[in-house]
């Protein structure tokens, strides 16, 4: 794989056989002024996904694509070659939510389809997350780092440096269709403490339980991104759904 170039000094020592490694996601590129929607291809008509894009599009801020290998998730979903596939047909960012037990063994794969943002959990193992997180970093993507319903916020801490975003799931891992966990909300607001000043540069996600009810609750409490699905999906009005999200 090749890598960018860049004579700018690498002040947060992230560099490849001496080259400093500019981020070249267009994930960093979001706005930082309101509610952004990851909208979730997952709830899309997998029969048509293009179609579903392409509805979508003109106003999502990017794409959420589940990734799992049926042992970390119950789950078997997007894998390389369907991403490369979906990559042509709109310029949103890709954010790829790793729900694998070895990040590392396919980073690569997903950053050739056309990945902007790349997800690891930090259930992996402290070893695995981080050395997935520098990977990522290393290639010139944002990383995030995701945390299950059950896991500490503190398992987030030795990451929290190199990432750029922050995965909080508020159900179930792997499964749709879930509500709302009543602590998901408490949560978002003892990460969004915890972070502290990286709050200027983390963004907080909030995935799963996504209602018409919940969003306002989420984004009081802290989060700065949601993963919707079906509230997009089934939408009859989407310019009426994205105003209402980009208000909150």
């Amino acid at each position: 794989m090749s890598y960018p170039r860049s004579t700018a000094p690498c002040l947060d020592g992230t560099s490849h056989r001496g080259w400093c490694i500019l981020n070249t996601s267009g994930w960093q590129d979001l706005p930082h002024t309101r509610l952004l929607a990851d909208v979730s291809l997952w709830s899309a008509d997998l029969a048509n996904l293009a179609a579903g894009i392409e509805r979508v599009d003109p106003f999502a801020d990017s794409f959420h694509l589940d990734v799992s290998d049926a042992r970390f998730a119950p789950s078997l979903l997007f894998f390389p070659d369907l991403i490369r596939a979906l990559r042509p047909l709109t310029k949103r960012p890709f954010h790829i939510h790793l729900m694998v037990e070895r990040p590392t063994t396919i980073i690569e794969d997903f950053v050739t389809s056309g990945a902007d943002l790349i997800t690891v959990h930090a259930e992996v193992g402290k070893s695995e997350a981080g050395a997935a997180i520098q990977a990522i970093v290393r290639v010139g993507r944002s990383a995030g780092l995701a945390l299950r319903l059950d896991t500490p916020l503190t398992a987030s801490e030795p990451h929290l440096d190199r990432i750029d975003a922050l995965l909080l799931l508020g159900t179930g891992l792997g499964v749709k269709g879930q509500d709302l966990a009543p602590e998901a909300c408490d949560r978002l607001v003892s990460a969004a403490s915890m972070l502290g000043e990286r709050r200027a540069r983390v963004r907080l996600i909030a995935d799963g339980g996504i209602r018409s009810h919940t969003v306002p609750l989420l984004r009081r409490a802290g989060a700065d991104v949601i993963v919707p699905g079906s509230l997009v999906f089934q939408s009859q009005n989407l310019v009426e759904t994205f105003s209402w999200l980009g208000a909150l």
